[in-house]
């Protein structure tokens, strides 16, 4: 694929505060007290600088007729001259204006086809060589598979026929994927819904024209709160590019590659067919727009349309969502979430809070559940009052459905049955916290019906869904599948990973002989699926460990226990060949805080002993090339219980969290009590740099993408509702810039210079660089160009690695 010319010169931006000249290695750290400097790209030391060219672990998907699958090859990491291409940030989104596709998006470079019954590859013909592929779609016969491939300057429409093993470009129709999904297959599998640009509209000016006036906001009194979001539209110039690229033309596109228009050109969102085909509902986004939020939260327009496009009736107009209360249970109010349901020929459901949408609002019924069936000349029909708020529905028939429900400020969860035949009958059969994951049963599996929708996949007598879950307990995962009778309550259990493997289940395949397929993995071994049918295996994947000189990594689940008598965990990482004789080593950890209502769930165990060890540039993990311990994920629970809320003590426990992280590995003669270091990415930054500024538990940290002062985030942050005029003692409290002078060891902060997370603007670390400059303190800071809040360039996790080994090797290694 050609590389798209830069949008400006590339480079690093470094700043360093030291008392000193720091080396490492004979290599020079440059010091600067004022201004960047700029610095080439370095290499990651070795064996690190493998670790890039390594092969992803490669995407999977299974045929509806659960006959054949696909490998995908993904794209391993793309240059930092792909990320420096033609970008557009408007209202929430970024796309390339050039070829209307994601300018940060995931590809597939390669496709491999296999018979699911032995695994044997079919090699498929016509793809293009350097492929580009994404939003791959089976037909509902299985007979094929679209999928895009995106060039530079357009987005092209491929098919593969499965039983010729051929690919090849459909249509020469460009197609428009800023926002939705592009293509969707007609139940019939003849032919697909796609979305174009529009070729005849008249293009922006995009250096804008002469201000006629002021931009002009205003507010009525009533409260309209927002989180910080970015991207934001910022004027009418904004609006008329918005207008211009996300503006699309829909088309049937049949197998013979023919295109029809269908309906009006507009800002289509969404565009799905019913279940018999003969009605469409189309979902779009319109005018007037707003400068304080993204496009989620713009007018939306609801349709029905016939299966020519011409419009027959709306089903709801919702108006700009600017009033949304900042809570996790509250919600835009109207008809919202509306959908097909799957087992009918064509009716929709919705759910419409009964509350205002507000969590505040004292209401016996939170959501109520509706559907309306063609020809929808009948009013719509109340299926269920849910006291809790609506969290999805899995349809089967008329005689079963699951409606589940959720309440965040209580970690609520609820499962209904509901049958919605000439009787509408609905019976609550299940009940648990969100935060007890022993006591998670699962989720119901599902399998494709002949018109594409997904269904309840049932036991082979009917009366039973299976569910698949992680099966939490206090020895780590262990998957499982179960039957469960939504009306007798039986439950039992059919099958579950066995130690000392990792192995999660995939799908089942056919319910009457009981054949199925699983995901197994071991510590040094990736994920390869596994074929069971009876007490026979078929292993259809073989894959080996890319980089065999880690895979003697040593993993240990550990348990301890807080001062306040929560009980904790972690996973704990020896480098290869290390022996407890060899001394305690240098010793990171790497963590992400999390709040709970109820400390016993706080102390359940998570993750598996026997999963597999997989390195990504950006994983912690990456120090044990380097001979330093890493302690992955130690607990770091925020508990509120009753009326009291999280943050509230969230100093105190985050301290007491990691000094009994500390107190288990240094008591098990593994990390030395000198030579620590704290790190994390996004809320796991702001932890760092809070253990720094309220504990000397730690001689140095590292922080990527965080956010350090919670007043430029006033309306709520992570699981925080309240907002900074509420709790400003709170907000004050845990914004480490607002304690900066108290941070004594030296930090490293690493920023994405595009980022796009809520909250995390480079500001916030720009901000605090600045802060601990001008205290004295010793920080270094690394700006990256063009990267968000995860970083995607091979030369930008190259230098990342490179700046965070050679920190670490200063700070712990080469000590007195």
């Amino acid at each position: 694929m050609k590389k798209w010319h830069p949008r400006r010169k590339t480079g690093l931006a470094v700043c360093l505060f030291s008392m000193a000249l720091w080396l490492q290695n004979s290599v020079t750290i440059p010091a600067m007290a004022t201004t960047p400097d700029p610095l080439p790209y370095q290499q990651a030391p070795p064996p690190l600088d493998k670790l890039l060219n390594a092969p992803l672990l490669p995407g999977f998907s299974l045929s509806p007729d659960r006959k054949r699958y696909l490998l995908m090859d993904f794209q391993t990491w793309p240059e930092i001259e792909d990320l420096a291409g033609p970008e557009l940030k408007l209202a929430g989104l970024r796309f390339n204006p050039e070829n209307y596709a994601p300018s940060r998006n995931w590809v597939y470079t390669q496709l491999h086809l296999h018979q699911l019954e032995n695994g044997k590859e079919i090699p498929v013909q016509g793809l293009p060589e350097q492929g580009h592929f994404a939003n791959l779609i089976w037909s509902p016969n299985s007979k094929f598979l679209s999928f895009t491939h995106t060039l530079q300057d357009r987005v092209e429409l491929w098919i593969l026929n499965i039983d010729k093993a051929q690919a090849q470009r459909l249509s020469p129709l460009s197609l428009n994927k800023t926002f939705g999904p592009p293509c969707v297959w007609m139940p019939n599998s003849q032919a697909l819904l796609c979305k174009s640009p529009v070729s005849n509209l008249s293009q922006p000016n995009s250096q804008g024209e002469l201000p006629k006036g002021p931009l002009v906001m205003e507010n009525t009194g009533k409260a309209a709160p927002g989180r910080t979001f970015q991207d934001l539209l910022k004027s009418p110039q904004d609006e008329d590019l918005f207008d211009y690229y996300l503006k699309g033309q829909l088309w049937r596109v049949q197998l013979d590659g023919k295109a029809e228009k269908i309906g009006s050109p507009a800002l289509y969102t969404d565009f799905q067919p019913s279940p018999n085909g003969e009605w469409l509902l189309v979902k779009q986004i319109h005018r007037p727009y707003s400068y304080l939020f993204p496009a989620s939260r713009f007018p939306l327009k609801t349709e029905l349309w016939d299966s020519k496009g011409t419009p027959l009736l709306t089903v709801a107009d919702l108006p700009l969502a600017n009033r949304i209360p900042i809570a996790r249970d509250a919600v835009r109010t109207g008809r919202r979430r509306i959908e097909w349901r799957e087992d009918q020929p064509a009716s929709l459901f919705w759910v419409e809070a009964q509350d205002q949408g507000d969590p505040s609002h004292p209401s016996q019924i939170r959501d109520r559940l509706f559907d309306w069936k063609a020809p929808f000349q009948s009013p719509p029909r109340p299926l269920l009052d849910l006291p809790d708020r609506f969290d999805g529905v899995f349809w089967k028939n008329e005689s079963l459905a699951l409606v589940y429900s959720k309440w965040h400020l209580q970690r609520r969860q609820e499962v209904w049955h509901l049958s919605t035949g000439k009787t509408i009958a609905a019976r609550k059969i299940a009940h648990y916290s969100s935060e007890d994951r022993y006591a998670d049963p699962g989720w119901p599996l599902l399998e494709r019906s002949p018109q594409g929708g997904m269904l309840l996949q049932t036991t082979a007598d009917g009366k039973s869904v299976f569910l698949s879950g992680e099966g939490a307990s206090p020895e780590g995962d262990r998957p499982f599948l179960d039957s469960w009778n939504p009306l007798s309550g039986e439950k039992k259990r059919l099958w579950q990973s066995q130690a000392p493997t990792y192995e999660q289940m995939v799908g089942v395949l056919d319910p009457k002989k009981m054949q199925f397929l699983t995901r197994r993995e071991t510590q040094q071994t990736p994920p390869n699926y596994i074929l069971h049918h009876r007490e026979q295996e078929l292993a259809l994947t073989h894959l080996k460990h890319p980089l065999p000189e880690l895979a003697l990594i040593q993993k240990e689940m550990i348990s301890y226990t807080r001062s306040d008598g929560v009980k904790l965990n972690a996973i704990l990482y020896l480098p290869p060949g290390y022996h407890k004789e060899q001394g305690p080593l240098p010793t990171v950890f790497w963590a992400y805080p999390r709040e709970f209502k109820n400390a016993e769930a706080a102390g359940q165990v998570k993750g598996s002993p026997y999963s597999y060890i997989r390195i990504l540039p950006t994983s912690p993990l990456v120090f044990l090339t380097q001979g330093y311990a890493v302690v992955d994920h130690p607990a770091m629970p925020i508990i509120g219980e009753g009326t009291s809320e999280p943050n509230d003590t969230y100093l105190k426990q985050l301290v007491a969290s990691a000094q009994a992280a500390i107190d288990k590995v240094v008591s098990m003669g593994i990390a030395d009590p000198k030579r620590l270091a704290i790190g994390g990415h996004s809320y796991g930054a702001f932890m760092t740099v809070n253990l720094l500024a309220h504990s000397s538990l730690f001689k140095t940290g590292i922080a990527r993408s965080g956010a350090y002062n919670r007043t430029l985030t006033p309306f709520g942050f992570q699981s925080e509702e309240r907002n900074f005029w509420q709790a400003p003692e709170v907000y004050l409290q845990m914004s480490p810039l607002m304690h900066a002078d108290k941070i004594q060891a030296p930090l490293l902060l690493i920023h994405g210079q595009s980022d796009n997370n809520s909250g995390t603007y480079p500001m916030q670390s720009e901000s605090l660089y600045q802060a601990l400059k001008g205290l004295g303190k010793p920080v270094r800071l690394v700006l990256f160009p063009f990267e968000s809040h995860s970083y995607q360039a091979k030369e930008s996790l190259e230098h990342m690695l490179w700046e965070m080994v050679h920190w670490l090797d200063h700070q712990l290694k080469n000590t007195d």
